[in-house]
């Protein structure tokens, strides 16, 4: 699990820097939008992401637990594994960075919370889908991604307009920190620790 854990990581470093440097510079040229402009476009990146989580979560317990479908099972482990990633993903690690900002509007958005019934029929789509076709590798590509672009207007809905140009170094780290550890916590080992497996490989080693 430590070693699938470290290669994953080390694996998605790149994409993940790759991801958060275009959204600051996505910021920079959209930074003047509204608030309300702003969080339309967080809950509809951030109900993906949770979709895409959940098959993600949900696909890698059923490849991994030879192909089991029992949904007493499936359910909480895809309801948990994304809602709760994405929740600090999304939400909680973008408002701690607006907090150390100094963003006038910083706010924790929580989509579980403010848009309950959408995130949580996003999720149990995504095991819907994982039930029915589980797959790993592109979701998870998406996963990571949707996760930047909800990161990131979180962000953009706090700094209402633009920023002192040293705010987008430190709002770059946020996002990569948002996104980087969670996102191969709840897509690789949340659901491993569930399957008798022990040493992590298969499927895993293919999750990216």
């Amino acid at each position: 699990m430590k070693k699938t854990l470290l290669r994953e990581i080390g694996h998605h470093a790149p994409f993940t820097l790759a991801g958060a440097a275009s959204g600051v510079i996505f910021m920079m040229v959209f930074r003047n939008i509204s608030h309300e402009t702003a969080e339309t476009v967080f809950y509809v990146f951030h109900p993906l992401h949770v979709l895409l989580s959940a098959l993600v979560t949900a696909s890698l317990y059923r490849l991994r637990a030879s192909g089991d479908r029992r949904l007493w099972v499936l359910v909480p482990i895809g309801f948990v594994g994304s809602i709760g990633i994405a929740t600090l993903s999304d939400s909680v690690v973008p408002y701690l960075g607006e907090l150390l900002l100094g963003l006038p509007h910083a706010h924790a958005h929580v989509g579980f919370i403010e848009m309950w019934w959408m995130v949580s029929l996003s999720a149990i789509a995504g095991i819907g889908i994982a039930v029915w076709r589980p797959s790993t590798e592109f979701p998870h590509l998406g996963h990571v991604l949707l996760s930047t672009w909800a990161s990131l207007f979180h962000v953009i809905m706090a700094a209402g307009g633009a920023l002192a140009w040293h705010s987008y170094a430190w709002i770059l780290v946020f996002l990569f920190l948002a996104v980087w550890v969670p996102c191969c916590v709840s897509d690789i080992v949340f659901p491993l620790l569930f399957t008798k497996e022990k040493d992590g490989e298969g499927e895993a080693a293919n999750a990216h």
